[in-house]
């Protein structure tokens, strides 16, 4: 967590599934405001310690890192699965948000899971592997998905550290509205997790104000820090 006192508008940081917030960090360092990078509850247990973990225990565990934080007014920045988290939480603190940035991330309606913004094939085969198999993808499907424009000490760092959610993350739905304040979609043209066509859907749902592309795969807090730092920080210029 990254502090500046001397700024009004913080960024908060969510991840998307099978991830730590750190993965974030090399995009908080470099944009000189506040930021704070959150993590899913029971991080560091075993698999079972999460089993049983809703939706709604995941936002209410990032809801007390924002209030602990001290930060009155933020962007979220939602990646990934965390998009669908990022709304809830968005609900929560509507008088303090400024703002909300998509980066890649799955969007569902009022009402949607996760899985519910899936392709209808995907989503049949999706619900399958999670009762069957659960969570936690094989290495070749991480490599594949997450991984296409990494490097190899990156890729077998992600495969080595990719933590299982809870199944209800994926299933649960979201009762939430997209928030009434300045929204970004920023499109990864090189995504091979989430193809261009689901993005489109996403952005559909979301309405923003204005959309990015970024030539990257799913992971560019990784492979393009830099480019989403200024993509963020012009952002930020435009609300502030």
């Amino acid at each position: 967590m990254k502090k500046n006192t001397n700024e009004e508008i913080g960024f908060v940081f969510i991840h998307g599934a099978g991830l730590e917030g750190r993965i974030w960090s090399n995009v908080a360092e470099g944009l000189g405001q506040p930021s704070l990078l959150l993590d899913f509850p029971l991080r560091k247990g075993p698999v079972d310690s999460r089993s049983d973990l809703a939706l709604e225990d995941y936002v209410s565990h990032m809801e007390h890192q924002v209030n602990q934080w001290g930060i009155q007014r933020f962007v979220i920045v939602a990646h990934s699965l965390g998009g669908v988290l990022a709304l809830k939480l968005a609900s929560k603190f509507s008088d303090r948000l400024a703002g909300f940035v998509a980066v890649g991330a799955a969007i569902p309606k009022n009402g949607g899971s996760f899985v519910s913004v899936l392709p209808f094939p995907k989503r049949m085969l999706m619900t399958a592997i999670l009762r069957k198999w659960g969570t936690k993808p094989p290495e070749s499907a991480i490599r594949a998905g997450l991984c296409n424009d990494l490097s190899e000490e990156q890729t077998t760092g992600l495969v080595q550290g990719f933590v299982p959610e809870a199944v209800r993350v994926y299933t649960d739905r979201a009762h939430a509205d997209v928030p009434a304040v300045p929204k970004l979609y920023v499109k990864l043209t090189k995504d091979k997790e989430f193809p261009s066509s689901l993005q489109n859907k996403m952005i559909s749902h979301l309405s923003p104000h204005s959309v990015e592309q970024l030539e990257s795969g799913h992971l560019p807090m990784l492979s393009k820090p830099g480019d989403l730092q200024r993509i963020l920080q012009s952002f930020l210029d435009r609300i502030a």
